[in-house]
């Protein structure tokens, strides 16, 4: 396996009187597609800016394979960034950006040729070599960045916000080819996104990071399915959330009271005491919503009937904000998976009968 191991041990980050990273650490593994991923300011770029060596922490270690990093300069880390606005040279050719570092170390020029040639050819450039960067579409500007960092042979590439320039279809296409090349290259990838679906799309494990604080790591199904706090709950796709009280506790099966719903039975990786209050999260792709009520209802089944406040189609799928008889609100999603499920046959106002797994609702957080 090619690349690094990236460990990331007690650092700590400060602009004046504002903890932009509080005693962060964590383990990034040899050839991995690594995500940190948060909303902005949350300390995920100068986290990577840290690894880079454009930034230093008050204290802490930074480790590239055992080694501390810390008192090296960024050219000596074998670490390149991809940066968000491409800082592509405008008057060089991208031929000649991409070759830019190999000229500054005075490389023989057939090895010049023969290694650009290479990585433009692994970006799907190699039509392009003679044009400018004005030239260029800004899915090509990207192309170019991430080759002219590859070139070094890094064994960590940091991509920063690499694609949030780009607009949604070809930001789609894009991390499509990214996550092709890191497969053809092999080194360890380091991304910093705010976009959940990039995050979830591409990395093999991701952080999640909010006020300068590490929430969760896991990978991609482990963040969604299992979070581990109502922020990453939150901030992770869609999600209903609530904070209900324990009444009964079966193996995994926790049932719960909040005002407005009673005996709501949900699972519980660590089960809490009884009376405690906790939040509990459902996804709404996996509530299931229906003009008739449920023929057969298992005991780990939650069913509740209610009215349609608000629907919305959307082709591929119908959302559903449904009150229910309980006094509560649930968002609900509907895919329209086939030709037999054309569209939406609930309509606003409609009642509904709500229903959902107890294996399928999650204990996020213990309250105090």
């Amino acid at each position: 396996m090619k690349g690094s191991d990236v460990n990331i041990l007690g650092v700590n980050k400060s602009f004046k009187d504002f903890k932009v990273l509080n005693d962060v650490s964590l383990s990034i593994k040899k050839g991995e597609f690594f995500s940190l991923l948060g909303p902005s300011g949350c300390g995920k770029t100068t986290l990577l800016r840290i690894i880079a060596g454009f930034e230093f922490p008050e204290s802490g270690t930074v480790l590239l394979e055992d080694q501390n990093v810390l008192d090296l300069p960024p050219e000596e880390r074998r670490v390149n960034t991809v940066f968000q606005n491409y800082a592509l040279f405008p008057h060089l050719t991208v031929f000649e950006n991409v070759a830019f570092s190999m000229r500054i170390k005075k490389a023989q020029e057939s090895h010049i040729k023969s290694k650009v040639s290479e990585y433009l050819e692994l970006v799907q450039l190699s039509s392009h070599s003679q044009k400018r960067p004005s030239q260029l579409s800004g899915g090509q500007k990207q192309r170019v960045a991430i080759a002219r960092a590859l070139i070094n042979e890094p064994s960590v590439l940091l991509l920063d916000e690499p694609l949030s320039a780009l607009d949604a279809k070809l930001r789609q296409h894009m991390l499509i080819e990214l996550d092709t090349i890191h497969d053809q290259i092999g080194i360890t990838f380091i991304y910093v996104t705010h976009d959940q679906q990039e995050a979830l799309s591409v990395s093999d494990r991701i952080a999640v990071m909010n006020n300068g604080e590490l929430l969760q790591i896991g990978t991609p199904q482990e963040i969604y399915e299992t979070p581990a706090t109502d922020f990453v709950a939150k901030f992770i796709g869609e999600t209903n959330l609530f904070e209900s009280e324990v009444v009964a506790i079966s193996g995994d099966v926790v049932t719960l009271k909040m005002e407005g719903l009673d005996n709501v039975k949900v699972t519980a990786d660590q089960l809490p005491a009884l009376g405690s209050r906790v939040s509990w999260t459902i996804r709404p792709e996996k509530i299931r919503i229906a003009l008739e009520r449920p023929k057969s209802v298992k005991p780990d089944i939650n069913a509740l009937e209610g009215i349609v406040e608000e629907p919305i189609y959307s082709g591929f799928q119908s959302k559903f904000w449904v009150s229910t008889d309980s006094g509560i609100t649930l968002k609900v999603i509907k895919q329209h998976a086939d030709w037999s499920d054309e569209g939406p046959e609930i309509e606003w106002k409609d009642r509904v009968w709500l229903s959902f797994s107890a294996e399928d609702a999650y204990i996020v957080e213990l309250k105090v």
